[in-house]
């Protein structure tokens, strides 16, 4: 009876301490990769367009969850798994010791070289596993990208021709995979041929001392027992050596994307200054600039002044680097050559949290987020009261708007900002940027998505906006232009034209006069 209850509560313990080694596992291979997954995603939101413009988001989200994934399900059986099977091992190899030296020595230089093979022949399966991961980023990057535009895909009957890509993907896959899983089996198979070399080394090695008398038939059977029991533990490192080429091959690209570096960059702290509070100025000196290295200047020896407090219009082609001017404000890229200033300091002697605090951007294309009114206005400034968000709402136009959602500020915007119009959307932007109070103000053709019924609330957000702040007014179309102080017009990445409005305006040969003949429905004053 005692006996009985001692193996319970042995059996139990033994239990107890599985499911708690397994539980203690699981939650340090989950921190430590979720401490992964927020590094990694920091560290892709700090790349510059550079990165981002040649990677879909789809393979952003495979590379930052599906590779951390991978080393998850490995930290949490590996550390765990291999201590224990080497503390078996040893302990086997002991009892070997005990029962003759010569038996011990043999096993224990097996045990070694069987390790090692299987460490050597592991690797050779990891630049495979490499290219699958690639493949699978690369899959579920077209699948993010059909996905997003599928009214697109069925208004053009483009289903079969996505589909035809679908089968493509899969097809490129599939012999990565299979190759990579069939240099996987070498660990399996290295395995194989150690286990038979070593079952016949052990049976040779007893056979030769049973016969010289050092040995009776009883050792040689447990001799050959405990080389079996050695056998137990190898697989289970075996088989966690074929996950580690796995997880080798996530962190290998885990390790490339942390190694990737950002080409605009923070300053030194020697050099760190902080801009100026109130409208900033503006200085473009001689800035050459090119998305290439050997392409052609997007900018080209391109040269102006914006003094604080007033409002440069931007006019030009498409193509003409009007945008890349708002991008170098941004500091999104540096210039080639030349140099950006705002309030007289060179950008790249700011802190880029600095700089992009107070600098504020109105596109035409809003990022709204599945989630509450409040959470999309506040993530500039999140300690806002609400009182000042319902104010803020107001003076943009979206008081009466706000007050029509059922639960105010709380209420859950739809994904992608579906549940707006193109014009609330676009007003809510402006909000944000109050919400912000920036010194420099850059609208690139922020009332192109407007319809007409919403252009006069469109107008006094403008104005709000551009009130007591220096900004940026980029536009295709003149008419919004009538808040402008100067034109800047850029053809082909120069400045042909640049002035006063008014003045340009009353000079016939001017190209600013030329552009308001040729089909303003508005002549501005």
């Amino acid at each position: 009876m005692t006996t009985s209850a001692l193996f319970i509560v042995v059996a139990l313990a033994g239990q107890a301490a599985s499911a708690g080694s397994r539980y203690l596992a699981e939650s340090v291979g989950l921190a430590a990769t979720n401490r992964l997954r927020h590094d990694l995603a920091l560290h892709c939101l700090r790349l510059d367009p550079t990165f981002h413009k040649t990677r879909t988001p789809g393979e952003m989200i495979e590379r930052i969850d599906g590779d951390t994934g991978a080393l998850s399900a490995f930290f949490a059986q590996f550390v765990v798994g291999v201590l224990a099977n080497a503390v078996l091992l040893v302990g086997i190899v002991v009892l070997l010791y005990r029962v003759d030296v010569r038996v011990g020595l043999a096993m224990t230089a097996f045990v070694v070289v069987a390790l090692a093979v299987l460490w050597l022949v592991r690797g050779l399966a990891v630049p495979h596993f490499v290219a699958v991961r690639q493949a699978r980023a690369e899959f579920f990057g077209f699948l993010g990208e059909v996905l997003s535009g599928t009214e697109d895909i069925r208004a053009n009957g483009a289903v079969p021709w996505v589909m035809s890509r679908f089968h493509a993907a899969l097809r490129r896959w599939f012999p990565l995979q299979r190759r990579a899983e069939m240099a996987g089996y070498a660990v399996w198979m290295a395995s194989i041929f150690l286990f038979a070399l070593g079952t016949a080394g052990s049976l040779a090695l007893s056979a030769y001392l049973y016969f010289s008398g050092a040995v009776t038939i009883g050792t040689v059977y447990l001799i050959y027992n405990y080389t079996q029991l050695i056998r137990r533990p190898l697989e289970q490192i075996r088989t966690y050596l074929q996950e580690l080429q796995r997880a080798e091959a996530a962190w290998v690209r885990v390790g490339k994307l942390l190694a990737t570096r950002s080409r605009v960059g923070d300053p030194g702290e020697e050099k760190v200054r902080r801009l100026p509070a109130g409208p900033l100025s503006v200085i473009f000196d001689r800035v050459t600039f090119a998305y290439d290295e050997n392409g052609e200047p997007a900018l080209d020896e391109v040269e102006f002044r914006v003094e604080p407090g007033r409002v440069l219009g931007l006019l030009g082609r498409t193509g003409s680097g009007k945008t890349t001017v708002a991008r170098l404000l941004f500091r999104l890229y540096d210039p080639t050559r030349g140099r950006v200033e705002l309030g007289g300091l060179d950008i790249r002697d700011v802190r880029l949290d600095d700089l992009r605090c107070r600098v504020g951007l109105v596109t035409q294309d809003v990022q709204l987020f599945h989630a509450s009114v409040r959470d999309n206005l506040t993530f500039f400034r999140p300690e806002a009261p609400d009182d000042f968000l319902l104010a803020v709402l107001d003076e943009v136009g979206l008081g009466e708007w706000l007050r029509a959602l059922p639960d105010g500020l709380d209420t859950v915007l739809s994904p992608g900002g579906s549940s707006l119009s193109a014009g609330e959307a676009q007003l809510l932007a402006f909000a944000r940027l109050l919400l912000r109070d920036p010194g420099l103000v850059v609208l690139d053709e922020a009332s192109s998505r407007l319809d007409p019924l919403t252009e006069r609330r469109l107008e006094r957000a403008m104005r709000r906006a551009l009130d007591g702040r220096t900004g940026v007014v980029i536009a295709h179309r003149l008419e919004t232009l009538s808040l402008a102080d100067d034109i800047l017009i850029l053809e082909d990445g120069r400045v042909v034209e640049h002035g006063e409005r008014v003045s340009l305006a009353r000079d016939p040969d001017s190209h600013f006069a030329r552009l308001l003949r040729t089909g303003l429905e508005e002549v501005l004053a």
